[in-house]
């Protein structure tokens, strides 16, 4: 059973572990070990640790007898999209493949636009892998719309993503 809680900036490096693990299963075989390394790097634990520690992020952590399983991260929008009011961006939604299936994802989703609407944001933003097609079915099934894409990084590796909007 998930048991959820808020995460604090003491749990910057299980987050930096878990994203690790979470980006490397799904996305790894798409990249040169040298790019990935570069990228892995950028999200480590200082990085977590201090958006843990600013008021502009929530992070959801979900474990299993203490082990992390799951998180969603929401914070300020920093993606390229037109705004139509005040906004919010899931930047990170991941789930280890071992619980996928188990509703932890839509809980998970539930909490982002739960959270976004309670800090008065009127639209949800994020980006995914435009070969993504189950997180591309998944958000389509919340609402959320394309409306753009995206170049996203890893290392020297230029990957499309599509963005997303879900009115609030």
């Amino acid at each position: 059973m998930i048991v959820w809680r808020d995460a604090v900036p003491g749990d910057g490096p299980k987050l930096a572990a878990l994203f690790a693990r979470c980006f490397t299963d799904t996305f790894g075989h798409l990249y040169h070990s040298r790019d990935l390394a570069m990228f892995l790097k950028g999200q480590g634990p200082y990085g977590w640790i201090s958006q843990l520690a600013n008021p502009a992020f929530a992070v959801r952590l979900g474990e299993v007898e203490g082990e992390p399983v799951a998180f969603a991260k929401l914070g300020p929008p920093a993606l390229p999209v037109e705004r139509r009011g005040r906004s919010a961006e899931l930047r990170q939604l991941y789930v280890l493949s071992g619980h996928h299936g188990s509703g932890a994802g839509q809980l998970l989703m539930d909490w982002a636009i739960d959270t976004a609407r309670g800090r008065g944001a009127d639209e949800l933003f994020l980006s995914v892998y435009v070969e993504n097609h189950r997180a591309l079915r998944f958000y389509r099934r919340q609402g959320f719309e394309p409306v753009g894409s995206y170049d996203f990084m890893v290392g020297n590796h230029r990957d499309e993503d599509v963005l997303m909007r879900l009115t609030l």
